[in-house]
């Protein structure tokens, strides 16, 4: 987290939303928006996430605010948290900050047909196998290798790649964001070194805050979308939160590189260099983009051969196939990317760019873009909390489309650094703690479960309540964890 405290304004203007007057800082276009409770301000005001929030109102072609949500926490230029818009007829741009270093990080939830009781007595069991199958950990290989030309390939189809060679159903794409494939990717435009980076790591879990849960669903708030989802009562579910892994992390870094002298070059100011950002109409704009979607593909499959795997591990305890169980995936969603979107803002339909930087798309019913299966209720939202209290599945509302540009939060946020974390967990045994809450956990290292310890992020049901409250989106059912692997 970044040094010092926010003392900046933070004025109240309506249901739990904040805003930073564009007299705060010489430059900003629009106000900054950020979505909290009162409770939480102390919280946010001790690092400098919301100077970060008027930092990237200053954006070239920004429209309407700069955007965070309540799991707001300071990032690499944008905070982790962060929305906006840019429109390239008004000279909008087009910033790696703005999407991560993670490029396409999301979540995918995959139901089951068993309950509590049938995986009580086998959770230990379960998660060693899940462990020990699934390849965790910073740089780690996994059993799936491509080479350069299939690399290219898979980030050209997305997931349909592996799906063609056995590894899923194609109704899994139906149930993935974008079919779990980007319109305009060119694999072309990714480096020799970033394809070589993800030739054995798609189907990896990866380290730092990225995980497979098991979880049971422990609370119903909204009986019919939860019906509509397939979703009830004490049935277990599992949760895989990945991204691009290196391949992703090159695309950025190296794109960054080429942006560098680009506030010269076409004539703007920055008040941060790690805010770095191009015209989308540029040339350096433009490669960004192919390759920032060819990556996004990569992140679909990746995630795509992780619940694979979970699917091969419960059928080999459980005898049974992954069919009978019913693993069948409920929803696939990114919080780490940047896509063109139609918005109505001030009463013009715009095409924009709209960048979730740690934030996830929340359509409501109705809209296009949500599948078929879910169109009358709105889109599966998927928010991950802490290994040791819960998570959650929201819906798309029309709030979101009014306010946010379809946008809601991507998780619990954190409240520590990593650096905080690990300290506070010195002498303690994390694995045990969280065994005495019900949940069996393993790590590749003592350090991936003290930095992501309980502790270290907001409670993610305040979290869950301020968006529910602004209409972002809605409860549906809440999730409590039996088990996790982590890097």
């Amino acid at each position: 987290m970044s040094k010092g405290a926010f003392t900046g304004p933070l004025e109240h203007i309506g249901c739990c939303c904040h805003r930073i007057p564009t007299s705060y800082k010489a430059g900003m276009r629009v106000p900054g928006h950020i979505y909290a409770s009162d409770a939480m301000l102390e919280t946010i005001r001790k690092d400098q996430a919301p100077d970060q929030v008027a930092n990237v109102a200053t954006l070239p072609g920004i429209q309407v605010a700069s955007i965070a949500m309540p799991d707001i926490h300071w990032g690499y230029g944008f905070c982790i948290g962060g929305v906006c818009a840019t429109d390239p007829e008004e000279g909008g741009v087009i910033s790696p900050g703005g999407v991560g270093y993670d490029i396409n990080c999301g979540v995918r939830l995959l139901k089951t047909n068993l309950y509590l009781d049938d995986v009580k007595h086998h959770m230990r069991e379960l998660v060693k196998a899940l462990f020990y199958t699934i390849p965790t950990g910073a740089g780690r290989a996994g059993r799936y290798k491509f080479n350069p030309v299939e690399t290219r390939r898979l980030m050209g189809e997305g997931p349909r790649f592996v799906i063609d060679r056995g590894l899923g159903v194609a109704r899994d794409l139906d149930h993935t964001e974008a079919n779990g494939h980007i319109d305009g990717g060119d694999p072309h435009q990714v480096s020799d070194h970033a394809v070589k980076r993800g030739a054995e790591q798609c189907g990896t879990l990866g380290s730092g805050n990225h995980f497979l849960e098991v979880q049971v669903v422990d609370s119903v708030f909204d009986a019919d979308v939860a019906r509509a989802f397939g979703l009830e009562l004490n049935q277990i579910c599992v949760m895989i939160h990945s991204g691009s892994r290196g391949l992703g992390y090159q695309v950025c870094d190296d794109s960054l590189a080429s942006f560098r002298n680009c506030p010269v070059k076409y004539g703007f100011e920055l008040p941060d260099r790690q805010l770095a950002c191009a015209p989308v109409d540029s040339p350096e704009g433009r490669k960004y983009i192919a390759a920032m979607r060819a990556a996004a593909n990569y992140g679909f499959c990746n995630r795509q051969l992780l619940m694979q795997q979970a699917r091969e591990v419960f059928a080999g305890v459980f005898g049974r196939s992954w069919e009978d169980l019913g693993m069948e995936q409920l929803y696939d969603v990114a919080h780490n990317i940047a896509k063109l979107e139609e918005h109505t803002i001030e009463g013009k339909k715009k095409k924009v760019w709209v960048h979730r930087k740690g934030a996830t798309r929340a359509f409501p019913a109705g809209h296009p873009e949500v599948p078929e299966a879910f169109r009358a209720v709105g889109q599966p939202v998927i928010i991950p909390g802490d290994m040791g209290r819960a998570s959650w599945i929201l819906v798309g509302s029309q709030g979101a489309m009014d306010k946010t540009f379809g946008t809601t939060c991507h998780g619990a946020g954190r409240a520590m650094s990593r650096t905080a974390a690990l300290k506070d967990g010195v002498g303690r045994k994390i694995d045990k703690e969280l065994e005495h809450r019900g949940v069996i956990a393993m790590a590749s290292s003592r350090n991936g479960l003290a930095e992501e310890q309980p502790k270290a992020y907001k409670n993610v049901d305040d979290v869950v309540g301020v968006v529910h409250d602004a209409d972002l989106s809605r409860r549906v059912a809440r999730m409590r964890p039996l088990g996790v692997i982590k890097g």
